[in-house]
């Protein structure tokens, strides 16, 4: 995280960071802290803490569907913990709309948690979309990644339905060159910063 010379109250905005399983979120979020300026706030993933905390985790319907509503009251909540410092920018590993994709069984996520998709799509400024890669640059070494790479590009499809529609919706494609991959992400989000951090981004060539 890089010091900022401004001390501007700024208005802040909340963007998603998305992708089917294996896109790369984690190591993009890892080049936002290096590269970014102390304003921007980044959120980890919510899924990564109920099932890393031993959440049930199966095939069953009634599990998997209780998963998903654990996970959107835990984004909901780490959202609400931004509020305090009021960033300038808030990058969130996935929003509230990722778990629409996920949900299976009868009814809606939005049924089951008291909302509705228009008011989960108006909390987020703005959604890069990280398409998740080929078989063969598909990596599977994080504990919690269970599933194929099959399953991860089927997931993708539907979160890419999920964010449909959102104004600020962005696509990253897949590429076998990451860092490419991960500096066009940058540039993305760093079109979010206001002027005066945008200043303080360190060069983002992969070259």
């Amino acid at each position: 995280m890089n010091p900022c010379t401004c001390t501007a109250t700024h208005e802040s905005r909340r963007v998603v960071l998305t992708g089917g399983p294996g896109a790369g979120k984690s190591a993009v979020l890892e080049l936002a802290r290096l590269f970014f300026c102390a304003h921007v706030r980044r959120l980890p993933e919510a899924a990564g803490i109920v099932f890393g905390g031993h959440f049930p985790r199966n095939g069953r319907v009634d599990i998997r569907r209780a998963g998903q509503r654990a996970i959107y009251h835990v984004q909901v909540e780490l959202e609400s913990t931004t509020m305090v410092d009021n960033p300038a920018m808030v990058i969130c590993d996935r929003g509230t709309l990722d778990g629409s994709a996920y949900w299976t069984g009868s009814g809606t996520l939005w049924d089951a948690v008291g909302t509705t998709r228009d008011i989960e799509l108006a909390r987020y400024h703005g959604v890069i979309h990280l398409r998740t890669p080929t078989a063969g640059a598909y990596n599977n070494d994080n504990p919690l990644r269970i599933e194929t790479h099959d399953e991860a590009r089927a997931i993708d499809a539907l979160i890419a339905e999920a964010w449909a529609g959102h104004p600020g919706y962005v696509e990253v494609p897949a590429s076998d060159d990451f860092l490419g991959k991960a500096a066009h992400a940058l540039r993305l989000l760093r079109e979010f910063m206001p002027a005066c951090c945008r200043g303080q981004v360190r060069s983002l060539s992969t070259r």
